[in-house]
C-alpha cells in the first residue's frame, strides 16, 4: 500500500476529488495548507501598506491506495490539478506499513 500526498491549488480541489472519485477511490483526506516553493509568494497592498505574502494558500489531498493503484491515482491527479503555471503544486507517494479501521479492527487493504 502507498499514500499518495497531492499539495494542489485551492481552486483546483472539487476537480480532482470528482476525477478521483470516477476512478473508485472511496476515500481521502483534504487539509487546508500554506506554503511556497518555486512561486515565492508575492506582495499585496492593503490601505496604502504593502504586505509580503510569503506562505501561500495551497490544499493537501492524502489517499491511501494499493500498490497497482498507485500510477492510475497519480496520472489523474496531476493531469486534473494541472494549470500550466507555477505554483500547481506537488505530489509525493509514500509506503504504508499497516491500515486498520477502527470500527471493525480490519487490517491492511481491506481496511482502506
Amino acid at each position: 500500500m502507498k499514500k499518495v500526498e497531492a499539495i494542489i491549488k485551492p481552486f483546483k480541489l472539487d476537480e480532482v476529488k470528482d476525477a478521483l472519485v470516477e476512478i473508485g477511490i472511496g476515500g481521502m483526506t483534504v487539509t487546508e495548507v500554506r506554503g511556497f516553493g518555486q512561486q515565492k509568494g508575492h506582495t499585496e497592498i492593503y490601505r496604502g501598506t504593502e504586505y509580503v505574502i510569503d506562505f501561500l494558500p495551497k490544499v493537501k489531498i492524502e489517499v491511501v491506495v494499493k500498490d497497482e493503484d498507485v500510477e492510475k491515482v497519480v496520472e489523474v491527479i496531476a493531469k486534473t490539478a494541472q494549470t500550466g503555471r507555477v505554483g500547481d503544486g506537488k505530489i509525493f507517494v509514500i509506503p504504508i506499513e499497516d491500515v486498520i479501521r477502527i470500527r471493525t479492527g480490519e487490517r491492511g487493504e481491506q481496511a482502506i
